[in-house]
């Protein structure tokens, strides 16, 4: 499965934590991140990632496209709601086109261990036949 990552500045410790945590599930499938974010994980966990451009350059509109092309199984995007960002349109792009193709995502710790526990426990096959 096609899984991707983004974590605002002030949550990119914390998606290090959340990646080194669940590094045995993230491990089986393909990673995909926005350029900082990938980086991070990658020093700490060192899991194979496929960086985009960093979130703010262009990054963010990358994992957008390929959410559009049905290329993403599932979003992990653990975004500050505390802190308005200057790119926040394409933030909400992001959002907007998971719940348009039907791409399960969280936007918060609790939620992305739920999805990844899922994930590992083979709950979310469904993709892959939706694909």
């Amino acid at each position: 499965m096609n899984i991707g990552l983004i974590a605002h500045d002030s949550k990119k410790k914390l998606m290090q934590n959340f990646c080194i945590a669940y590094r045995g599930i993230l491990s089986k499938h393909e990673l995909y991140a926005t350029g900082t974010t990938g980086r991070l994980v990658e020093e700490v966990t060192n899991l194979n990632i496929h960086k985009y451009l960093a979130g703010h350059l262009g990054g963010q509109q990358q994992l957008a496209s390929q959410i559009e092309h049905n290329e993403m199984d599932m979003v992990i995007f653990l975004r500050d709601p505390l802190t308005p960002k200057s790119h926040e349109p394409n933030v909400n792009d992001v959002v907007r086109l998971c719940d348009t193709y039907n791409i399960p995502l969280a936007t918060n710790l609790a939620t992305a261990e739920l999805l990844i526990r899922a994930l590992g426990r083979g709950d979310l096959e469904w993709r892959e036949i939706y694909r």
